[in-house]
């Protein structure tokens, strides 16, 4: 297989070409293909902030009750406690992640654990998610 020497002598080469032109902001270990332009660098910024940008006009037209983690929750705790047969025939546990999902997803579109300090448990949409499993456990044991 030529492609495992091939890639030593890309990199002898591109090494070559930093020693003869003095760039001296590559760090030993890294990898040069990896590194940006600046050019690519604002073109992944204007493009991620297109995606912030559609990502908040999402659900501007949807009821706020229908868009509120804690408040479709709150529906599905009140369906359970008035009607527990249909609730149950529904199989909304299997249901919710699905339903979810896509409300979560818009919530974590600019997260980035690298940047980002706040764990995941820390976020409303997991809390909401939390309490409403709290509160089924406690209804199941009753």
């Amino acid at each position: 297989d030529n492609s495992s020497e091939f890639i030593p002598k890309c990199r002898a080469c591109r090494r070559q070409a930093r020693e003869h032109s003095g760039e001296g902001d590559h760090h030993e270990g890294l990898s040069s293909d990896e590194e940006l332009t600046p050019t690519e660098v604002d073109e992944f910024q204007k493009s991620k902030d297109n995606v912030l940008e559609d990502s908040r006009k999402i659900f501007e037209d949807v009821h706020a009750d229908f868009c509120d983690i804690r408040k479709i929750l709150l529906k599905f705790q009140e369906w359970k406690e008035k009607f527990p047969d249909s609730y149950c025939d529904a199989y909304i546990s299997f249901c919710l992640p699905k339903l979810l999902n896509p409300l979560i997803r818009v919530q974590l579109i600019s997260w980035n654990p690298l940047e980002n300090f706040t764990e995941l448990e820390e976020m409303p949409w997991f809390r909401a998610i939390e309490e409403f499993s709290e509160a089924e456990n406690v209804s199941e044991s009753k």
